[in-house]
């Protein structure tokens, strides 16, 4: 005997539910396997401009909360420790354009490497049917939620 299908409106209750959990200990995870020199918004400007780049300072000030002096700032200190550059867009000249740097990626990319063994630490110990179910309600999921959009604009972190 199978168990019945949550209804749609019991189901995204639990997505509510779950995702702030899941995202506050990735972030966690994150932040603690981030290079120490970079602070936690330094650090979440990084992973902004991972998944949105190329970014414009705009956005990046939209996403982190800061007004455009703010995340100016912020966006020149990585800038001067060789994270990130700033270039002009070709099409419109009033566009800059962040992107992550060789070693921008690098630093980024240990740490998500790091939190990637940790998840899949607590993930371990679950059985394969409850991987295999979790792996199959992620896809849908992500599918569900990026549906019509071409350039699914990060959130969180």
């Amino acid at each position: 005997m199978t168990a019945a299908a949550p209804k749609v409106d019991e189901l995204a209750g639990l997505v509510l539910d779950v995702a702030p959990l899941l995202m506050r200990s990735i972030r966690s995870e994150m932040r603690t396997h981030r290079d120490p020199e970079l602070t936690v918004p330094q650090f979440r400007i990084l992973n902004f401009i991972h998944r949105a780049a190329p970014a414009s300072l705009s956005e990046v000030a939209e996403h982190m909360g800061l007004t455009l002096p703010s995340a100016s700032k912020a966006v020149d200190s990585l800038v001067e420790r060789e994270l990130v550059t700033r270039t002009q867009d070709s099409v419109d000249r009033r566009r800059v354009e962040i992107v992550l740097t060789a070693l921008g990626t690098s630093v980024w990319e240990r740490s998500r490497a790091l939190t990637r063994t940790w998840i899949a630490g607590r993930l371990s110990g679950l059985s394969q049917g409850d991987r295999a179910a979790i792996e199959r309600g992620m896809i849908a999921l992500r599918d569900a939620v990026s549906a019509g959009t071409d350039k699914a604009k990060p959130t969180g972190a």
